[in-house]
């Protein structure tokens, strides 16, 4: 018996609707040749004092501010990275930076950590195949 079902992803209307056919189409048609005189109304309530039509040009017109933090200087002092970490606390602690800007740093030192971490291991283990090589060649 055969399946009167449709196989799947195929659709049974292989013509289907025609893009831009939709009511969301033809209502944004309808408001098309309106949007100017909209604009302009929008702008003059705005100007007029109307925080709502002033904050929805804005929100539509410009994309929103974001923050820009302010380059930081100051001394990682120390010889490792557990000295350049406690220099972070102690420079977010006295208020020379914000905590989280302590914070990235600490995540940005945690990374070189790992960094550094895994060249050291490249080292070794490049040393002891050479000494492997040079021990099995005896």
């Amino acid at each position: 018996m055969a399946s009167s079902r449709w196989k799947k992803g195929q659709s049974g209307n292989t013509a289907g609707r025609k893009p831009g056919t939709g009511e969301v189409a033809r209502l944004r048609a309808a408001i098309a040749g309106h949007v100017p005189s909209i604009i302009e109304k929008l702008t003059a309530a705005a100007l007029a004092g109307d925080v709502g039509a002033a904050r929805l040009l804005l929100e539509r017109a410009l994309p929103p501010m974001k923050a820009v933090e302010e380059p930081l200087h100051f001394e990682l002092a120390g010889k490792g990275l557990a000295d350049q970490g406690r220099a972070v606390m102690s420079a977010a602690a006295n208020g020379e930076i914000a905590p989280a800007q302590a914070s990235t740093l600490l995540t940005a030192l945690g990374t070189l950590s790992r960094v550094v971490e895994v060249e050291e291991l490249v080292v070794r283990i490049e040393q002891l195949e050479r000494d492997q090589k040079q021990g099995g060649s005896r």
